[in-house]
């Protein structure tokens, strides 16, 4: 059975089909290598509707503790993370990906789905944010969990896009 997927029709900007969240982990999801209270929940939420695949550098080594019962994230190995997360995201749509990150090396995946009309969201969970990855994205964020509920209150989304 397919998902539903989530559809945000954003006057001026265009409409979103998004059915795949791709998210970085470190300072995107969790600070200082643990997770935000309340991620968890809205990411089995989003499950339900979307799917998701957190691609991380895993900075502190703690993401497959934290995410356990969630999903397992895919821990990036090459020396190039930034091109690592690019061909990750290259096996899905763009177009139809909402991709969330903080750092440099997420710069390449927002940038991607950004071009391909997906939601790019640069986010701040304090451990501050890259300039590249700000300026890569569609919408900056502060906070995991608000980055996520865009996704879960379409509104707010829609909000800040329109024209």
């Amino acid at each position: 059975m397919t998902k539903a997927g989530i559809s945000i029709d954003v006057p001026g900007f265009g409409q979103l089909a998004i059915h795949t969240i791709l998210s970085d982990y470190t300072g995107t999801l969790s600070c200082r290598g643990m997770l935000v209270p309340g991620v968890k929940d809205r990411l089995l939420e989003l499950q339900k509707r979307v799917d998701i695949h957190i691609v991380t550098s895993d900075s502190y080594g703690t993401a497959e503790t934290e995410l356990a019962g969630v999903l397992s994230p895919h821990i990036l190995h090459e020396p190039r993370h930034d091109v690592e997360k690019l061909s990750f995201a290259l096996k899905f749509d763009p177009h139809h990906v909402a991709a969330f990150g903080n750092g440099n090396n997420d710069r390449l995946l927002l940038q991607t789905v950004k071009t391909a009309g997906g939601l790019a969201v640069a986010v701040d969970n304090g451990e501050g944010c890259a300039l590249d990855a700000l300026l890569s994205a569609n919408i900056f964020i502060v906070g995991g969990v608000s980055a996520l509920d865009l996704l879960l209150e379409t509104r707010s989304c829609k909000a800040t896009l329109r024209f």
